[in-house]
Parts: C-alpha cells; structure tokens; sequence
C-alpha cells in the first residue's frame, strides 16, 4: 500500500477521490491538503463519503504544511488536485514534494473522467472569469428554449458540510437557502435557477450524475477554475479570455483544454486590441489548429443607466475572477466607463479584517472590492468594508444579489452580463446535432 496526499482545494481533490482511489485502494489517502478557499482545512473528508477502506475522517490540512506532512505521515506519492495555478507554480510545488522524497502525480481524464448514457456538452475554459458560465446559461436557455430536456452540471463548490453536499439540485431560490450557499455559491449556481434553469452540483459527481441523467436528455458542464470536464464530452467547448490572450499556454489545465477544445470561443472581443486576438488565433494554429473557431462578446447592462450618471460609485466585482483570476477589473468596472459614473472608489482604505487580507495578497486589485464571503463572518466584514466607503451607490457585478444578502443599507445597482456570439458556426446547430447520432 502505498501512502498519498491529494493537493486541493475543494473540488478536483475530492473528485479523484470519489473516482480512482475509492477504485484504487492500493493508493491509501493520508490526508488533504488545501489552497485557494478560505476555511477548507478547518474540516475534513467525510468517512462516509471515503468508503469502507477508510474508518475515519480524512483530515485537511494547509498547504503550507505539506513538508511535514510528507515526513510524519511517511507520504509516498502526492497527488496535485486544483487548478487555475501558472505552469512554474504547479512544478513549484512539484520541487517541493520531490525535495521531501516523494513522487509527484497529475491524474488525468482516463483516470477521472465519468461515462454518461446522455449527450454531454463541456463547456471549459483557459482561465478562471473568461465567461464560461454565461456562455453555458446562454446555450441551456437556447435548448430550453427549442424542447430539449437539459440540466447543467456545475464543477464543484462543497464550502460546507461535505456529507450534505454529496448531491445538490438547484432550482428556486430557496434551494440555495437549503444548501446554506456562501456568496461564492451563489454567484455561480443563482443566475442559472433566475433563468429557469436546473443546476446540480455537490460532491459525489456519480451520484450527481445518475440524478441529472434522470431528467435530461442533455447534460451542460460548467467547469469552474479552468479545470477539465469531470463527464466525458461528446462537444467540448472552450472559452479563451480575448483580455488574457496567453495564458492559454501559461496555465494549469487551461493548455489542457484548449488543446482538447472541438470549439475554441474567443470571448470579450470587442473589449481586446487586434494584437491579442491575433495572440490567440496563433495558438491555436500552433496548439489546435482542427478546432472550430467563434468569436463572442459578454454584453454589460444595468437596469437604470441614469441613476449611475456623475454617482461616486463603489465597484463589487466576482470574486474569483479578480482573486486567483488575476483580473485586475470585470464587468463592474466595464459598466462604470460605460455609462458614466462620476468617481470610483478606492475600496482599500475601507477593507476591515480579512477582506484587508484579501487585498495584501491581491496587489493587482485598486478600485474593485471582490465579492469574498466563503463564511457569516467574512460577509459581516464585506458588509462593514462596503457601508464605510459611503457610496453614493454600489455597483455590484457579482451575480449574487448582494444587496438582499448582506442587507446593505446603501443603494445598489446590479449589472448584469450576458454571452453574445458574433462570428463562426453555430453552437447550438451543432449540440442539437448530437441528439441525431
């Protein structure tokens, strides 16, 4: 038997798990280490969810304490499990293992991979905020639409009580109650239920994918932090920020996606210099050059443009795509130069506690505030750094509403975006096909 790690950070971690070690018993897990979200090595994996081999939690563990960890647990492979990381970062941290004496390991998608009995569209991307998610809602209310059963299959965000998470359906706002969603949940899982639209999410993805399979005849993956499909595609989609024109040969899996992409989407064009489309489209002759090429925008609106006029503003933007994103704005800032807001402020001087925290290590953001609330305190904190920055009004792009969430005392304007196709073949032609073959 041999003694493992498994690096993560809430998602890719316990998804290997669940399809090859539970398979692979000869592969034991030790323990978890975890990165990125706030909170996660204050738990632990679940017995039952680990399987009989396992009789007790697995503990989590910080990263930081993977050298120790290595030796006391007498570790003899490390398995790397998360992305969105700069390729040096993820052999960085394969430096750190071998110097500790174990092996490195990168599982892959015959490793991982679920097989479905419906047609499954994976819609990926390069980086974490390129617009993949707007660009699955777009194509599920499309097949909704023209008749065609579909649910989406979220990648996972289990923030709270694992067990409880194994299996999540989203479908009313109220589920997102029951679920005890954080902000970040909810900025990903809220605009699919406001469209209509039926979103699974949680732990266990083969138990999440028998229930999808139950009332669909197409499934949609949105994959999250750039990270490659948990269900084998029979179309895989993948977008590339036309914003981050290299960083499709620069990160971790996003090289991997946009080699394997059957369509490449070159999102938030209108927005890019000529030169880093053409970046892009040179990586894709090098890297993909078979792949289908579309060209697409995310459209920025507000309800009430006039109320924005000459305001002194307060920017909340997502908060993943301008944390470990490395965006330094998003849409919240795109609809201030759009319609014309009268200063922006510097949320800094305001930051209380950890949202102070969020910014020191985050040096690339000024004058957006994320949208961080991964815990009842960390929202209290972004509640207290908003109200002390006394906007005239807040202008918030997260897609969660913040404003019913944290109770905000001051005014607020929800902007909203939405993905527009401008040129190349017709997506939802070509998923509609695969319901011919």
């Amino acid at each position: 038997m041999f003694n493992c790690i498994i690096m993560g950070a809430a998602g890719r971690d316990f998804h290997d798990f669940q399809t090859f070690f539970i398979d692979h018993p000869e592969f034991h897990v030790c323990a978890f280490t975890a990165t990125q979200i706030p909170f996660i090595a204050q738990r632990s994996y679940p017995q039952a969810l680990a399987g009989d081999a396992y009789d007790a939690d697995i503990p989590i563990y910080e990263e930081e304490e993977l050298p120790r960890l290595i030796a006391e647990l007498k570790i003899d492979f490390v398995f790397f499990a998360y992305s969105d990381l700069p390729h040096v970062e993820v052999m960085h941290r394969a430096a750190i293992v071998q110097s500790c004496g174990a092996g490195f390991v990168l599982l892959g998608p015959l490793q991982t991979t679920l097989q479905s009995s419906r047609k499954v569209v994976a819609i990926t991307a390069t980086r974490t905020g390129a617009g993949k998610s707007p660009l699955t809602q777009w194509l599920a209310s499309a097949l909704t639409r023209a008749g065609v059963p579909v649910v989406t299959m979220r990648h996972p965000m289990p923030y709270g009580d694992l067990a409880a998470q194994a299996v999540q359906r989203f479908a009313e706002l109220e589920d997102l109650d029951h679920h005890k969603c954080t902000i970040e949940e909810r900025e990903e899982y809220e605009p699919y239920v406001r469209r209509g639209l039926v979103i699974y999410a949680g732990v266990d993805y083969r138990a999440v994918l028998r229930a999808a399979e139950a009332e669909a005849e197409i499934i949609l993956w949105d994959g999250g932090n750039n990270d490659f499909a948990f269900i084998a595609p029979d179309l895989n989609i993948v977008v590339s920020d036309a914003l981050r024109a290299g960083h499709g040969l620069d990160y971790y899996p996003g090289e991997t996606n946009f080699r394997a992409a059957d369509i490449l989407v070159i999102n938030k064009v209108a927005d890019a210099s000529p030169e880093d489309i053409e970046r892009i489209l040179a990586l894709k002759a090098l890297l993909n050059p078979g792949a289908k090429l579309v060209l697409s925008d995310l459209e920025v609106t507000v309800e009430d443009p006039d109320s924005m006029r000459g305001k002194r503003v307060l920017i909340v933007e997502d908060g993943p795509t301008v944390t470990h994103g490395g965006m330094a704005y998003g849409a919240g800032w795109v609809a201030a130069q759009k319609y014309g807001v009268g200063d922006i402020i510097d949320p800094r001087p305001f930051a209380v506690g950890g949202i102070r925290e969020v910014f020191a290590r985050n040096r690339h953001l000024e004058r957006v505030l994320p949208a961080m609330g991964y815990s009842q305190h960390q929202c209290r904190e972004l509640k207290a750094t908003i109200e002390a920055s006394e906007a005239d009004l807040v202008l918030n792009a997260s897609p969660a509403n913040i404003a019913t969430l944290l109770e905000l005392a001051l005014p607020v304007t929800q902007v909203n975006y939405r993905f527009v196709p401008r040129q190349g073949p017709d997506m939802l032609a070509a998923v509609m096909g695969l319901l011919a073959d």
